[in-house]
C-alpha cells in the first residue's frame, strides 16, 4: 500500500474477507484487510471443507442458487489460487452420501430429495443394498440413502493460508491484532472508514464487513445485525486404510474422508457465545452419531478435536450485500456452515457490488433491510 489511503476497507481476514480483499485488488483497488488476530484462524481454520449443496434453515431455497453457483466456481477458484500462491487447497469431487439410518428418516430423507429434484439439483435415491455398494463400512441396517456426485472438499485451513497469501501478493495491506471498533461516516450516508479498538482511523469510501460472528459487535452500524456466534465441535479420527470414499452425512453428524488418511467428523450447532472450547458432551454426541453409521470408527485412534465459531443468523440465511441506507456500506457475513463453500461467489459479489456490476446472482434473500420489522 506504501501508505496510500485504500480505497477499500475489508474487516475480517477470515477465507471471505481475505477472498473479498483479493478480489478487489484484482480489480484495481487499494485494500487493507483489520483483523483481530491472524487470518483464516477463526472459522474457517475450524471448518470442514465440505461443498455441498443441501441447504438448511427458513428459507433453503433461496440459498440453492447461490450454493451452486460458488461450487461451480471453486475449479476455476482454485486454479486462481495456485496461479497466484503455488498452493494446492486440495480440491476434490468426492460426492456426498446422505444416509437414513431409521425409516422416520428415509421418510425425511426422500421430502428432501424431492425438493431437491424440484430446484434441478442432481441426486441419485438408493436402497440399502446399493448405499452399501458404494460404501462397504456403513451400518448394515441402514434404511436408504442419496447421492450427490458433485458436491466436493477442499482444505479449509490449506485454503485460508492461501487467501490471505494470495490477497498479500495482490497487494492487500494487513492490519492485525486489533479489532475494528466501528464503521466511520455511517450516521452521513457514507462509509468513510473503520476506527479500531486501539483509536486508530483507516479513511476509505468503501467498508466490507465480513467479520464473521463479530460482525454484530461493530460500532457504528446503521442497523442491528443479528449474527450471533454458534459453536462447531469436531474431531478427527486415523482411518487406515481408508474406511470411506465420499462425503458421508448422516442425522446428527458428517464424516469426510480428509486426503491425509483422517476422517473428519462434526459438528455440533451450540449457542455458547464466544466459549470455544471442547467438551465431553459435544465428543460423545459426535462419537455416538458416528459409530452409528460407521460400527468400525469405534476402533480407530482419535488424532485432534477442536471447535470454531460459526456466523448464524435468525434465519441461517447470510447477509449479503450493499447496505440501503448507507452508500459504499457492503456486508459479507452471516455465512453460518456454509462459509467456505460460498467463498468463491461471496467475493465475486462483494467485487460486483464496489465496482458498480450487475451481481450475478439476485441478492435480496440475503439484504441486510430483511430483518428489519414493518
Amino acid at each position: 500500500m506504501n501508505g496510500e489511503r485504500p480505497d477499500a476497507v475489508v474487516i475480517g481476514g477470515g477465507a471471505i474477507g481475505c477472498a473479498s480483499a483479493w478480489e478487489l485488488a484484482r480489480r484495481g483497488l487499494r485494500v487493507v484487510v483489520v483483523e483481530r488476530g491472524t487470518p483464516g484462524r477463526q472459522a474457517t481454520w475450524a471448518a470442514a471443507g465440505m461443498l455441498s449443496v443441501l441447504t438448511e434453515g427458513e428459507r433453503p431455497d433461496a440459498l440453492f442458487a447461490l450454493a451452486r453457483a460458488s461450487r461451480e466456481r471453486y475449479p476455476a477458484f482454485v486454479r486462481a489460487l495456485r496461479d497466484a500462491t503455488g498452493a494446492d487447497v486440495e480440491h476434490r469431487a468426492l460426492g456426498t452420501l446422505r444416509v437414513a439410518l431409521t425409516d422416520d428418516a428415509a421418510e425425511a430423507l426422500r421430502r428432501d430429495v424431492e425438493r431437491q429434484w424440484a430446484a434441478g439439483i442432481e441426486a441419485e435415491w438408493l436402497d440399502r443394498a446399493a448405499a452399501r455398494r458404494l460404501e462397504p463400512s456403513l451400518v448394515g441396517t441402514v434404511r436408504a440413502a442419496v447421492l450427490t456426485d458433485a458436491d466436493g472438499h477442499v482444505d479449509n485451513r490449506r485454503l485460508g493460508r492461501a487467501l490471505w497469501a494470495a490477497a498479500a501478493a495482490a497487494g492487500v495491506g494487513f492490519r492485525l491484532g486489533v479489532p475494528a471498533a466501528r464503521v466511520l461516516g455511517a450516521a452521513g450516508g457514507r462509509a468513510a472508514g473503520v476506527e479500531l479498538a486501539s483509536g486508530e482511523r483507516i479513511e476509505a469510501g468503501v467498508v466490507v464487513v465480513a467479520a464473521g460472528s463479530w460482525s454484530g459487535q461493530l460500532g457504528g452500524l446503521p442497523r442491528a445485525l443479528p449474527v450471533r456466534p454458534m459453536r462447531g465441535q469436531m474431531l478427527a479420527v486415523e482411518a487406515v486404510p481408508p474406511l470411506l470414499r465420499r462425503i458421508v452425512m448422516s442425522g446428527k453428524c458428517y464424516l469426510i474422508p480428509a486426503a491425509d488418511g483422517r476422517v473428519l467428523v462434526g459438528a455440533t450447532v451450540e449457542q455458547a457465545g464466544f466459549d470455544c472450547c471442547v467438551t465431553p458432551a459435544g465428543l460423545r454426541e459426535l462419537l455416538n452419531a458416528a459409530i452409528a453409521a460407521i460400527p468400525s470408527l469405534a476402533d480407530t485412534p482419535i488424532v485432534e478435536t477442536w471447535a470454531g465459531l460459526r456466523p448464524g443468523t435468525p434465519d441461517d440465511l447470510p447477509i449479503l450485500g450493499p447496505d440501503p441506507d448507507v452508500a459504499g456500506l457492503v456486508y459479507a457475513t452471516g455465512h453460518f456452515r456454509n462459509g467456505i463453500l460460498l467463498t468463491p461467489i461471496t467475493a465475486e459479489l462483494v467485487g460486483d457490488l464496489v465496482t458498480g456490476q450487475d451481481p450475478a446472482v439476485p441478492l435480496e434473500p440475503f439484504s441486510p433491510a430483511r430483518f428489519v420489522g414493518p
